[in-house]
């Protein structure tokens, strides 16, 4: 368990630092979905590939067209809606601040379930609420002698952030495939599309000069495929079958630290008070929603055969 820990604590922060670096030559939309869309056919070929030549006379499970409607809403609302700003955001603001920003995705998910469920929130999780919207508020309310973060790449991040909260609460009672990694696969692939439609829609397509391609932005472009996509993404799959979610959940911790720390390192990307503030009281926000959400419902996980509907719970991914 502690090897998947460290795989999504590290390589799920380092995404945004990749996608920093990706989008320095490459169309932001456009290379999101070539990156989901390559991971989530190089996956569902994977898994076709294993029940061929599986010994075992079982069944591959084919998914129906149900499977892929549900793929095509949580992929669009988690990497179309989710990652996708998160990526347009790093146009206008530091990868940093990004993996700050989307650390308050139990934020949402509280709020969201709580409305759904209209069970009242504990005061921790309200005192969260309030702690985690002042953290935002700090970031870009002007403050004389304090430089302010552009509030176009703030407010792509949180509406990115609700975007992925409503897709993982869709995807844990959508109609998905009984494979977790099937689930992914066909989330990614639909997600993808979606990304690159959009992409398209917008003008990328004529925009994209693919002599213009830098190295550095190609290699972060195949790092995220395998370490980001696929690797990481499937610890974290397992994680949610093995391990307390209150144990997972701490991946929203760890993230923006690493982001932020590579991003000092490798872009000089600046660490001021108003990084440090706003991030120590947006972490101590999600501590607070985490700890006061009921044990029963935070050490409760999906079990491994419905394993894919945690693939409505990424991020990073985000990389929100």
């Amino acid at each position: 368990m502690a090897a998947a820990l460290l795989i999504v604590y590290v390589v799920w922060g380092s995404t945004y630092f990749a996608i920093a670096v990706m989008i320095e030559t490459m169309p932001p939309l456009l290379a999101a979905g070539a990156r989901y869309g390559s991971a989530g056919l190089l996956m569902l070929a994977g898994l076709a590939a294993y029940a061929r030549f599986r010994r075992r006379a079982v069944p591959a499970e084919r998914p129906t067209a149900l499977h892929w409607r549900s793929a095509f809403i949580v992929g669009t609302l988690l990497l179309l809606g989710g990652n996708g700003g998160v990526v347009l955001s790093e146009l206008f603001i530091p990868s940093g601040v990004s993996a700050v920003l989307v650390a308050t995705v139990p934020i949402w998910l509280a709020v969201f379930d709580a409305l759904i469920t209209r069970r009242r929130p504990s005061m921790l999780v309200v005192g969260g609420l309030i702690a985690g919207v002042i953290g935002v508020a700090v970031l870009v309310v002007p403050v004389e002698g304090i430089a302010q973060l552009n509030p176009v790449g703030v407010l792509l991040v949180v509406g990115a952030t609700i975007s992925w909260a409503a897709g993982s609460l869709y995807a844990r009672h959508a109609p998905l495939p009984r494979s977790g990694l099937l689930a992914t696969g066909l989330e990614m692939v639909a997600g993808g599309t979606s990304l690159i439609v959009v992409g398209s829609l917008i003008g990328e397509i004529g925009q994209a000069d693919i002599s213009a391609f830098s190295g550095e932005s190609i290699a972060a472009f195949v790092y995220l495929i395998f370490f980001g996509s696929i690797i990481a993404f499937t610890a974290y799959t397992w994680l949610l079958a093995h391990a307390p979610v209150s144990t997972v959940a701490t991946y929203a911790y760890v993230n923006p630290i690493v982001a932020v720390a590579l991003g000092a390192i490798f872009l000089s990307e600046p660490i001021t008070v108003r990084t440090l503030t706003a991030g120590t009281v947006i972490l101590g926000a999600v501590v607070a929603m985490v700890s006061g959400r009921p044990r029963t419902v935070e050490e409760s996980g999906p079990a491994p055969e419905t394993a894919g509907e945690g693939a409505g719970v990424n991020p990073e991914e985000r990389d929100c």
